[in-house]
């Protein structure tokens, strides 16, 4: 072969590449705001961990912010985090103040008259034990007759006395419910062996697992599962379109997963993200 002839192979193998970059490529749809401004702005609290909150250096960290961070890569757009109280987000949509507000929302009727949702997640209600007891705890009717704790007046307080009644019609002994003012207070308790475990929102259970280094683990199975999501303004099509279009890639890829995985949230991930603008949309995963 002469040196001609590989080096026209190269350049043959070389644009081969390139053109095959090309093609792999996804062209993202972007709303009118994020092609004008060059940047993705959403609103966020930074003070709910693990989803979003300051580290030890003051930087914004958490599952949401670096889904934003990747969002915002996808779309070569630069990320703006606008700071904003929870309580000010779906007015603010309302109001036209922003567009995204990405937080874990949960889609109720109300909320649904001012704005609509993008579903990216799921949470519930899950159980955590020490190491010891994850075993005996997760097994069929595990809970009845054992010290369950939770905060007193929570959904967790009201879904024990429902399993509760569950193992006394099957013929079990009923769970001892114990009821604590804080969280703290029931997972002090858990690790003391005054109770066997607690019941708590699964996201938070979840972290402190990863935070405390296992002292505490979360069992696996999960009650009240429900979708949560960001909240966008009511009926921006161009916004909707590009945070689904964007996500699904994130999902496609392996990043949402991995994203979930490094906060300990890998069980609370969904299939696919989605748009809900009524009830009927909203699905069961």
């Amino acid at each position: 072969m002469t040196a001609f002839t590989r080096m026209a192979g190269l350049a043959l193998a070389s644009m081969a590449t390139v053109w095959s970059s090309l093609a792999c490529a996804v062209d993202l749809p972007k709303s009118a705001e994020v092609k004008q401004s060059g940047a993705l702005t959403v609103a966020n609290t930074v003070d709910f961990a693990p989803f979003e909150y300051l580290d030890a250096d003051g930087k914004q960290t958490g599952i949401i912010i670096d889904l934003a961070g990747e969002v915002a890569k996808a779309l070569d757009a630069k990320l703006d985090v606008q700071r904003i109280p929870f309580p000010s987000m779906i007015p603010g949509l309302a109001a036209g103040r922003f567009k995204i507000a990405w937080e874990t929302f949960s889609a109720t009727p109300e909320r649904l008259k001012q704005v609509d949702f993008i579903m990216f997640l799921k949470a519930g209600i899950a159980v955590s034990t020490t190491p010891d007891k994850k075993d005996s705890l997760s097994a069929d009717n595990g809970l009845c007759g054992k010290r369950i704790g939770a905060t007193g007046g929570s959904a967790s307080d009201f879904l024990i006395d429902k399993l509760s009644k569950d193992c006394t019609d099957k013929g079990q002994a009923a769970i001892q419910k114990s009821l604590f003012n804080s969280t703290a207070d029931s997972t002090q308790a858990t690790l003391s062996d005054r109770i066997d475990a607690r019941m708590d929102d699964a996201t938070a259970s979840s972290y402190f697992e990863v935070t405390s280094k296992g002292q505490l683990v979360v069992l696996p199975k999960l009650y009240e599962v429900a979708p949560l999501g960001m909240a966008i303004a009511k009926d921006d099509k161009g916004t909707a379109d590009m945070m689904v279009a964007a996500l699904s890639e994130l999902f496609k890829n392996g990043t949402y997963k991995t994203i979930l995985e490094k906060y300990g949230m890998g069980a609370y991930a969904i299939k696919e993200p989605y748009f809900v603008n009524s009830m009927d949309t909203l699905r069961a995963d």
